[in-house]
């Protein structure tokens, strides 16, 4: 493929078929078939799936386009450009396709991917449980084999968009009578059945992102079995480092999305200059100043090693442990960013309501809180920072 054709390509097909309203923060479709969409971001999803470009490098035959990473990174410059949304993100595209691409059947591959790629099915994730979060090997959820289908009885718990999801990719007990790292199996279920119940968890921040999901009798079709029956947690801890790809800033294609409960996007160069700044354009406070510039040089210093990591992967190396070094790191930037903006804004970076406060305020006090969670949700950093020492230093246990 001749890249600057190409751009040429995408350039002429956005700017007759990317919608205003799909232009800028706002909306961004999740494949739900429990919510309905501004009309502009169905269109603009709905356009991007017929052409395979909401999972550009998928092939074809499972709704992507099957282009190269090359191409791919052209197309996300593109939309960059015209500051386009992405056209689709969920769990789906982000962390189960990848991993069913390498460990689905053909026919999981046809029918699951090819719903993911067209919106039509939004996931969640079912891991953590009361007892079994960073020491996820110790979940409890069971499923009992009953022929044709699998019958499951527990409890996840921390389930980001559960209320939305139409299907729940999960980790259960298949076998307990072997260590705790084996006798696991990793089966996808739909919500719609009513052996499901969701309960949304209302956060500090005043949102509710995550859930509790009951399993009471749930049915999970044997088809909807991945990989062999009992040897699960290979391919769930794969799919967290996809996550953290994610998490991290390593996935390809570029994403306005926000951590789980920040609601508002604000620059912290911005924030400092309307509320700090001195005529000469500095930051008054001397201190104040030195933090933010310590913030910019370590989020810079990021940026350029995700770059980095991206172009050594482009040879179609899968992710390893060193995501969990991104995801540490991304995260840490990620929660020492709300806080600079809350301390930017002084007290009106800490209010809760009240006419004397404008929208991104009162966003910045609630994104402030949400992002307490940044470190802990996906992996803790103390689970990274384990991750990192016994499989990237190699240091002993």
């Amino acid at each position: 493929m001749d890249l600057q054709e190409f751009r040429s390509e995408v350039r002429d097909w956005l700017k007759d078929n990317c919608p205003d309203g799909a232009r800028g923060p706002g909306e961004v479709h999740n494949g739900s078939t429990k919510i309905t969409f501004a009309p502009d971001t169905q269109q603009w999803m709905e356009a991007m799936a017929e052409r395979g470009w909401t999972v550009p490098t998928w092939p074809k035959a499972y709704g992507g386009a099957g282009l190269s990473d090359e191409a791919a990174v052209v197309l996300y410059e593109e939309l960059a450009a015209i500051d386009a949304r992405m056209p689709l993100l969920n769990m789906g595209t982000r962390m189960l396709g990848p991993t069913l691409l390498e460990f689905g059947t053909e026919e999981q591959k046809k029918r699951h991917l090819t719903r993911i790629a067209q919106g039509r099915a939004n996931w969640c994730q079912g891991y953590s449980e009361p007892g079994a979060g960073s020491d996820l090997a110790g979940l409890r959820c069971r499923a009992e084999d009953q022929g044709d289908h699998f019958l499951i009885n527990g409890q996840k718990i921390w389930t980001s968009g559960a209320q939305s999801a139409d299907w729940m990719f999960a980790l259960v007990r298949t076998d307990f009578d072997v260590p705790k790292h084996q006798g696991i199996s990793f089966v996808l279920l739909s919500m719609h059945q009513d052996g499901v119940t969701v309960r949304p968890i209302q956060l500090i921040s005043g949102i509710s992102p995550f859930c509790e999901t009951f399993l009471d009798n749930a049915v999970a079709q044997k088809e909807d079995l991945v990989g062999e029956l009992n040897q699960g947690w290979a391919i769930g801890k794969r799919l967290l480092q996809y996550e953290r790809s994610g998490q991290g800033g390593l996935a390809t294609g570029v994403s306005s999305r926000l951590p789980v409960g920040v609601t508002v996007d604000l620059a912290v160069e911005e924030v400092a200059q309307a509320y700090l700044g001195s005529k000469d354009g500095r930051i008054s406070d001397p201190a104040l100043r030195d933090e933010v510039l310590r913030w910019k040089v370590d989020d810079q210093a990021m940026k350029l090693t995700q770059k980095r990591a991206r172009e050594a992967a482009e040879g179609g190396a899968t992710p390893g442990a060193e995501t969990s070094i991104f995801k540490l790191v991304g995260s840490t930037l990620a929660r020492e960013r709300q806080e600079l903006i809350s301390k930017l804004m002084g007290t009106r970076g800490l209010g809760w309501e009240g006419g004397w406060l404008t929208e991104d305020e009162r966003g910045a006090t609630r994104s402030w809180l949400a992002s307490k969670a940044v470190t802990i949700y996906g992996g803790t950093n103390e689970v990274q920072a384990n991750i990192i020492a016994k499989r990237v230093l190699g240091l002993p246990d």
